[in-house]
């Protein structure tokens, strides 16, 4: 028997249809440029390029205007501190003579005038400072020949160490009790002086010399013979010194005061200030090394 034809599928019904929205395209990059672009592409990747060189170049301008304006402005300063070929450089400035009338008292070639008598004792009468009470000058004498105020190794160093004149006087204290010599021994120059000062005291411990007084007459012999005691003190090429003696001939103790008063009157107050200052005029030369009482020691009497 005939089979019966299979059925005929049914259309499967289609679902809902939803509006369809186009997806736009997403960029591309690689994109093909037409002639015209590519030319416009290219004038614009020159145009910046100038840019670029213009701004680099630019900043080198500046860089080398900046460098150039510093070396200008070193330039404009070594020449400012530079005088002008025109004019002599000032030499260093040499020392400053010693102004007329003035005395540097530490070498006998700047202070060349011979010292004398009137110079160290004007007169009769001697007030070292106002307000004492004066010293009768009893006698005076300026010599060439040094050892004539020294004895021994004293009167041997000062020859030997250029001594070439001694000025002193004696004197009477005012209270009538003491009789002295003072003066001054010149010698070449500071350090020759120095030397002397300091050879002094052994000499005069070892008994190896001794200081001369000078006499005065009648009634002055102690001032040669008897014990003293004996200050001195350098100032420039000279040595200042003083004497003492008791005008009785009697030894001076060693703490005598009196003595040691007028060791300080004459050797700092007369020699010191009122002759070399005066000397000096204005005091260019050197202050003492010591003072008169620092420097001092007592010596024999010929008879002892």
């Amino acid at each position: 028997m005939p089979q019966p034809a299979p059925p005929v599928p049914q259309p499967v019904p289609a679902a809902t249809a939803r509006p369809t929205v186009p997806i736009p395209a997403s960029p591309t990059f690689r994109t093909t440029d037409g002639p015209d672009q590519s030319r416009n592409r290219r004038a614009g990747r020159r145009g910046g390029g100038r840019v670029w060189q213009a701004l680099i170049g630019g900043a080198a301008v500046l860089l080398l205007l900046s460098l150039t304006g510093l070396a200008v402005a070193a330039l404009l300063d070594e020449r400012a501190d530079t005088p002008p070929t025109s004019e002599q450089t000032p030499l260093p400035a040499a020392p400053e003579p010693t102004a007329p009338g003035r005395s540097d008292l530490d070498s006998r070639d700047t202070d060349q005038a011979t010292l004398t008598a009137k110079e160290l004792f004007p007169g009769k009468q001697l007030v070292v400072t106002d307000g004492k009470p004066a010293y009768r000058v009893l006698k005076t004498q300026a010599s060439a020949d040094c050892a004539v105020s020294a004895t021994g190794e004293i009167a041997d160093l000062l020859v030997r160490l250029g001594c070439n004149q001694v000025v002193r006087g004696t004197l009477r204290s005012p209270d009538g009790d003491h009789l002295l010599t003072a003066g001054l021994f010149n010698l070449t120059d500071l350090a020759s002086a120095q030397r002397v000062r300091d050879r002094i005291r052994p000499l005069l411990d070892d008994r190896q010399g001794r200081f001369r007084g000078l006499p005065a007459g009648k009634g002055t012999e102690a001032v040669e013979k008897a014990a003293a005691r004996v200050g001195w003190q350098v100032r420039g090429h000279y040595l200042a010194f003083c004497l003492v003696t008791r005008a009785d001939g009697e030894r001076i103790p060693t703490d005598d005061a009196v003595a040691r008063e007028i060791m300080y009157d004459l050797i700092e107050l007369h020699l010191n200030r009122n002759v070399l200052d005066h000397r000096a005029a204005g005091g260019t030369a050197g202050q003492p090394t010591g003072g008169a009482t620092e420097d001092s020691a007592g010596q024999r009497g010929t008879d002892d």
